[in-house]
């Protein structure tokens, strides 16, 4: 699977809030998406492991594997999570406004901050 694509961010950064919330929250995505194919190979490799074998140690291995990784990405949830709580409390904080993707004038004061 091929990574998400970000727009080309030139070494002259001129953002606004609102392309910083939006980079943060695609950050977040990304960050999302990569645990959930983790997830999926994780399965299929379980699922083929259970399909292959009987043996109850190398089951049991497996199952120990998959409980150590799930917990791995558990705590990662949780730092995402912070994340897009400090993302929230930003937008909040310096009132992001979404209302200006209709192309009309913009009223979030957003256009101020480049």
């Amino acid at each position: 699977m091929s990574m998400p694509n970000i727009p080309d961010i030139t070494p002259n950064i001129n953002l606004c809030k609102k392309d910083v919330t939006n980079l943060l929250l695609s950050s977040i995505a990304m960050e999302e998406i990569g645990l959930a194919e983790i997830i999926k190979a994780q399965g299929r490799q379980l699922d083929k492991i259970t399909k292959e074998t009987c043996d109850v140690n190398t089951l049991l291995d497996a199952n120990n594997n998959v409980n150590q990784l799930l917990r791995t990405i558990v705590k990662k949830e949780l730092i995402l999570l912070m994340k897009l709580e400090s993302v929230v409390d930003f937008t909040e904080k310096h009132k992001v406004e979404y209302h200006c993707e209709c192309g009309c004038e913009c009223e979030c004061g957003c256009e101020d901050d480049k």
